[in-house]
């Protein structure tokens, strides 16, 4: 396994060429309510192609690998969004993409991989989380896609860093939901070595916050997550790999409950239009607690594939 350090920016500069085409700028809106110091911004990845910012990493990963790597097919281990991403590069370039998700993965999530043509094979949650630490599961053929300890991941989540720095150059700190790191650590890689006064935030949620664990432990520990509808984030600990990139990039972890997501969801929905899952809706509810010290804000809404069914509970007020 080999050992991840933060991403050189040219590697993102280089991830944003092969991107061209694939991956959508998306749009950076203000929040249009009052957070009391700060200016909030939305970072509105739910608006990507296959719904969340995965496409990037998956995209660059494959190109990276090239033709020969990619000849027997793909496979990733994924609740969904990383899946999507990897399957519709797959579909692209006309190869096999397999997916390993836990019985738990959202249905909804399961329909978008298979429509994507993704093959779709359910194990427990155990062997799923496995497939992570291992980097791969066997009795599966193909190139494994890891869905976040992985550099050319990283680099393609990083250009969102990119587009932030270019579209808001006056942010002091960037609020990003943390699942297993990748998305976190490639956007402080891009943006801490271009200006490093920006703090990164780390958004998790009360009895799913292995980072937060970490933190406070000061190393990795395993936790049993809280499952809720809240699917994109919350897993069973920090692994090694990604635990000295936390270290060195993240600023601190701001910590929100279910019921403020829900809360975040309805209003994204009610006064923005913008549909967000559980995961992309967590920084935004960080945000509406205020970031002290921050006049100008960015919240990266990393998704919005969520249930519609879910969606309508939370709209009526209640919490799936």
């Amino acid at each position: 396994m080999a050992l991840l350090t933060p991403v050189p920016l040219d590697a993102i500069h280089a991830a944003r060429a092969r991107l061209r085409g694939i991956a959508r700028h998306t749009p950076l809106l203000p929040l249009p309510r009052a957070t009391g110091a700060s200016r909030v911004l939305l970072k509105l990845e739910n608006l990507q192609l296959i719904g969340s910012f995965k496409l990037r990493g998956a995209a660059n990963a494959m190109a990276i690998a090239g033709p020969n790597a990619l000849a027997d097919g793909v496979y990733t281990a994924s609740a969904g969004n990383m899946a999507q991403g990897v399957a519709w590069c797959a579909r692209e370039l006309g190869i096999r993409c397999q997916v390993i998700v836990p019985e738990s993965a959202p249905e909804s999530k399961i329909a978008a991989i298979g429509r994507l043509g993704g093959q779709v094979i359910k194990v427990p949650f155990d062997q799923w989380w496995q497939a992570m630490l291992d980097h791969g599961a066997p009795g599966f053929n193909g190139l494994f896609i890891h869905p976040f300890a992985d550099s050319g991941v990283m680099a393609g989540n990083g250009t969102i860093g990119l587009e932030l720095l270019d579209d808001a150059p006056e942010l002091d700190a960037v609020l990003v939901p943390w699942g297993g790191g990748g998305l976190a650590c490639g956007i402080a890689s891009a943006i801490r070595q271009t200006q490093p006064g920006v703090r990164i935030y780390a958004v998790e949620v009360d009895g799913a916050a292995p980072l937060s664990a970490a933190f406070a432990n000061r190393g990795p520990v395993p936790i049993t997550p809280v499952r809720t509808f809240i699917d994109g984030i919350g897993g069973r600990g920090v692994t090694a790999e990604i635990w000295p990139l936390a270290q060195e990039l993240i600023t601190d972890v701001i910590r929100v409950t279910v019921e403020q997501v829900g809360a975040a969801v309805k209003m994204l929905a009610v006064e923005m239009r913008v549909v967000a899952e559980g995961a992309g809706a967590a920084p935004v509810a960080a945000a509406l607690l205020g970031v002290p010290g921050a006049a100008t804000v960015a919240c990266v809404v990393s998704g919005g594939n969520i249930d519609a069914d879910k969606l309508a509970t939370i709209l009526r007020g209640e919490i799936p």
